[in-house]
């Protein structure tokens, strides 16, 4: 079957070394979904791809070719679309990258295109690279937003009672504790619910004290792990934990 030449964007989620000369690239593409690419000749200074273009969370411009039922694809061109400011200078916006780095590519596993996915995903980071300032809270808010792609965003209550209490196994908002220990108390609650109404606009004012960030982490990876079983260890928790308990 011949192979067919298609232009995508791409976000890069992982690499690991084939041999001495070659990485097999997996890229989250929006034209063709999770993708794996093998990359010859990449340590040679006759290489047509630099190392720095396959680091995690690269977004890309490529020129790909692509054969149906074919487990490894190649590259023709790319480029870089859009190169890191903030994110490639700031140790806080590094280690979240690296966090979301590591939830995508435990989270997106098939080759399914998820065009409304990889725009969100496309736009916001670049959001975040062009934000001057920390923006302690965004991993919060790409949690939370993430959830709507993935099919468990929390069912918002009519009315933000002051009672109420959220089922982080059901993902609802109830008035009184479940049979389950999966739950978070009213006050925490209240905190979920100004995490959810948060967006673009305003996550910038959006202040919580460290612990409440903590809190609120520890919240959403629990609620991930409830709905994602496969989910396990995520590794840049502790480090992310750490820097998010910044003032």
């Amino acid at each position: 079957m011949e192979k067919l030449l298609i232009n995508t964007r791409g976000i890069v989620l992982h690499k690991v070394k084939y041999s001495e000369s070659s990485l097999i690239v997996k890229i989250f593409t929006e034209e063709l979904g999770l993708q794996s690419y093998i990359v010859k000749g990449i340590s040679s200074k006759k290489g047509k791809f630099k190392p720095s273009y396959f680091q995690p969370m690269t977004l890309l411009d490529l020129v790909v070719y692509n054969k149906p039922n074919k487990s490894l694809q190649t590259i023709k061109e790319l480029k870089i679309s859009h190169p890191y400011q903030s994110l490639s200078t700031f140790i806080e916006k590094q280690t979240v990258l690296i966090f979301l780095n590591e939830i995508l590519y435990k989270i997106i596993r098939h080759e399914n295109v998820d065009k409304s996915l990889f725009q969100w995903v496309y736009q916001v980071i670049i959001w975040f690279d062009l934000q001057k300032e920390k923006s302690l809270n965004f991993h919060l808010f790409f949690l939370i937003q993430l959830t709507k792609f993935l099919g468990f965003y929390p069912k918002i209550p009519v009315t933000n009672k002051l009672n109420q209490i959220f089922d982080l196994q059901g993902g609802v908002f109830l008035s009184s504790p479940p049979f389950h220990p999966y739950y978070i108390d009213k006050k925490e609650t209240l905190y979920f619910l100004e995490l959810i109404n948060i967006n673009l606009t305003n996550i910038i004012d959006y202040r919580i004290t460290p612990i409440q960030r903590k809190k609120l982490l520890d919240i959403l990876i629990t609620y991930y792990q409830l709905h994602i079983p496969d989910l396990g260890k995520i590794k840049s928790l502790e480090i992310l934990r750490i820097i998010s308990s910044s003032p």
